[in-house]
């Protein structure tokens, strides 16, 4: 009985605890500034919005904090350029009218600048 009470006393705080993180949203202008998060707190994807719709630059982020994607919506579509990381490797992807136009791709060793 006692270890049946302590279960769930635990369980009960690990459930108070593990809420979820609401996302954040911030009026700049014309443009709203969304931050969403994981549930660890970390910020999971960062951008802008407009008339309801992704609009602008957005980045987006792991679990550990550290950038896996950048790129730019139009009016709540993937438009140019885009950069995934993921281990050693780099994607550029090319976006016409929301579609994918192009890939690149780099792995460890091959010299790259990006500047996002």
């Amino acid at each position: 009985m006692k270890k049946a009470v302590l279960f769930l006393a635990v369980m009960f705080a690990v459930s108070i605890s593990a809420q979820d993180i609401k996302p954040t949203f911030e009026k700049m202008g014309k443009m709203v500034k969304a931050t969403y998060f994981h549930d660890n707190g970390e910020i999971a994807q960062t951008g802008y919005m407009l008339n309801g719709k992704l609009h602008g630059d957005w980045v987006m982020f792991n679990v550990e904090g550290k950038k896996i994607a950048t790129g730019q919506y139009q009016n709540g579509q993937k438009t140019g350029k885009w950069f995934f990381w993921q281990k050693d490797e780099l994607s550029e992807v090319d976006y016409t009218d929301n579609r994918v136009a192009q890939v690149k791709n780099w792995s460890h060793g091959d010299a790259v600048t990006v500047n996002q």
